[in-house]
């Protein structure tokens, strides 16, 4: 009876385990954001019915860019984003983040997503920092591109790194694109940690 006791505890302790390590991409786009967003819109010449959320508290190799319909509260796309190579800490696992120009750190805040453009790294495009903390988007070229080395799926590796750009893979960026260029108002990119 101690090892069938022994064994059906360790059964159930591993089960726990699992489904606290189990979380879904709604556990990594807090509430407190999209509500915030949504106050952010009111009256304003946005897009109402979307916005991209970035949460840079979560590890690189998850899932942490999310373009979020606002209107039907879901989830249209999530991805792998790559954060600059600026914002590692050595010894850290924390992110640091900076506004000022050759840091290489990304940026927190919100931004406009602009206008696209063709250029080294194919279709992308700027974005204006709305806030403070990333003011100087346009000057830093600061914008959203896609890159061969940000993967599609979720790993425990990390994402590879970036000037500080906000970098997709391929295929994500195609399907971001769609909803980009089918609006008829500017999307709102809130970037937090």
């Amino acid at each position: 009876m101690g090892k069938s006791f022994i064994f059906l505890f360790l059964f159930f302790l591993s089960c726990s385990k699992f489904e606290s390590q189990a979380t879904s991409a709604v556990d990594y786009l807090p509430k407190s954001k999209i509500l915030e967003i949504k106050n952010y819109l009111k009256g304003k010449n946005y897009n109402q019915d979307l916005a991209v959320f970035i949460n840079f508290k979560v590890h690189s190799g998850k899932y942490r860019y999310f373009v979020y319909d606002l209107k039907n509260n879901k989830i249209l796309q999530k991805a792998i984003v790559a954060h600059g190579e600026g914002s590692v800490m050595k010894n850290s696992e924390n992110l640091q983040f900076s506004n000022t120009d050759g840091s290489h750190q990304s940026s927190l805040g919100k931004y406009e997503i602009r206008e696209s453009y063709s250029g080294k790294f194919g279709k992308a495009y700027r974005l204006d920092g709305l806030d403070a903390t990333n003011s100087n988007a346009r000057e830093r070229a600061i914008v959203l591109h896609s890159y061969y080395c940000v993967q599609d799926i979720e790993s425990e590796n990390p994402a590879c790194l970036s000037f500080g750009c906000p970098m997709l893979s391929k295929n994500a960026f195609i399907q971001t694109s769609k909803y980009i260029d089918q609006s008829k108002q500017p999307i709102i990119l809130y970037a937090f940690y």
